[in-house]
């Protein structure tokens, strides 16, 4: 694996270090949510919550779309599954 590739599951899994971060993907594991539906379902606030949904995005690991002033979030299964299979690449090398 390249350096660029190492450099993105190590992003891939600072993001999973957080115990917030992992509770709103458990959320979103469930069904796609808006901003204020997970701050709520978290008891946080909208800011918070919407920090830690850039990070989780810029780590490829959610999708959000706006409809209207809503922003709706849901999890990239397919993205979070690449990088499990990479990671097991790198451990086998293969």
């Amino acid at each position: 694996m390249d350096v660029r590739g190492l450099k993105e599951l190590r992003r891939y899994y600072r993001t999973l270090s957080d115990v917030t971060r992992l509770r709103i993907l458990e959320q979103l594991a469930r069904r796609e949510l808006t901003v204020t539906e997970i701050a709520r379902g978290l008891r946080m606030s909208q800011p918070l919550v919407s920090w830690h949904l850039h990070r989780l995005k810029q780590a490829g690991l959610i999708r959000m779309h706006r409809n209207g002033r809503e922003v709706r979030c849901s999890l990239d299964v397919t993205r979070m599954q690449d990088y499990e299979r990479q990671f097991q690449a790198l451990l086998t090398n293969q």
